[in-house]
């Protein structure tokens, strides 16, 4: 069945990014409707470690802004971990240094020089708990998620359409400039990690990063550019395993829960523009996001609601 056309919007992709965006059109009074290929818990997002942190995403002046308008939101959120799935917790990026980081970095707080690194107490979202989280409160403000294929952007019917696809921009954009980077996880037991730790070699395809979140460790990682593989690869679990456990040696034992593989929607920089359509209907476009979907996700997510509706 095509959309009602009482809609005002349709959002298509639920990622971080598309629910984000569908709450704050639908809680301004906007009747929502989110398209999506494959549920949230299937997307990228759902694999994410979930470390608030800029990480693989362009343009620096720009992500800096929205990453702190979204620290200050998960700040809150935090105040409620069970129900929205934010924690706020302690941990080191070894080898980071602050005179290397942007203009951002004076404004995190609590970050600091540390031995080998910076230290912070920042956000780790659980992000199946969120996601869902993010689409009970939709439901809440009226708007609703379908799951039903896209086959073009200009054939949504809805007066304002807002490209939230990620990787997915790269057919239907169509922006040959959205290219994978591919990420391996391991998730474990935990053995009694209580902070996370990023170490990470921004011209190697591997890093070393561990995330904890409730019942389980995750474990990173890799960057591995214009690979489409979903398919985890042993080799690459047992050395991501291998590296963790140089840091923390108990890390080695732990018990193997699952392997997880994501596809960042890599950009030389975040595409977060509005556009008119032939028929003169809007589509504002706000993907490309790399590794920092969820870091962004507010900050992107207010500028895209201000595109589809500038303010008179």
């Amino acid at each position: 069945m095509d959309s009602e056309p009482n809609d005002d919007v349709i959002v298509v992709g639920s990622g971080i990014a598309g629910l984000t965006t569908a709450v704050l059109l639908a809680e301004s009074g906007r009747r929502v409707r989110v398209w999506t290929r494959e549920p949230a818990e299937r997307t990228t997002s759902a694999v994410a470690g979930g470390l608030w942190w800029p990480y693989r995403i362009e343009p620096e002046p720009l992500v800096g802004a929205w990453a702190l308008e979204s620290l200050a939101v998960y700040e809150e959120l935090a105040d409620r971990p069970q129900e929205t799935g934010v924690r706020l917790v302690d941990g080191v990026h070894h080898g980071a240094r602050l005179d290397e980081l942007g203009t951002w970095a004076g404004r995190v707080p609590g970050l600091r020089a540390v031995a080998g690194g910076l230290a912070a107490r920042l956000p780790v979202i659980d992000m199946p708990v969120h996601l869902a989280w993010l689409r009970q409160r939709l439901e809440k403000a009226g708007g609703a998620v379908e799951v039903r294929e896209v086959t073009g952007l200009a054939a949504v019917p809805a007066p304002v359409v807002v490209n939230c696809t990620g990787l997915g921009a790269r057919r239907l954009a169509p922006d040959p400039a959205v290219r994978p980077v591919r990420g391996q996880l391991v998730v474990v037991e935990n053995p009694g990690v209580t902070g996370w730790f990023t170490s990470v070699d921004h011209v190697s395809a591997a890093s070393t990063y561990f995330i904890p979140q409730p019942g389980r460790l995750l474990l990173g990682g890799t960057a591995e550019e214009d690979d489409w593989s979903l398919e985890p690869d042993p080799a690459t679990a047992e050395a991501i395993i291998a590296r963790c456990a140089a840091v923390r040696p108990e890390i080695a034992g732990a018990r193997v829960l699952a392997h997880r593989v994501g596809l960042r929607p890599a950009r030389q920089a975040v595409r977060l523009e509005r556009r008119l359509l032939p028929d003169g209907r809007v589509l504002v476009h706000d993907y490309g996001h790399g590794g920092a979907g969820v870091t962004v996700a507010w900050g992107c997510a207010r500028e895209a609601a201000a595109l589809a509706y500038p303010a008179s």
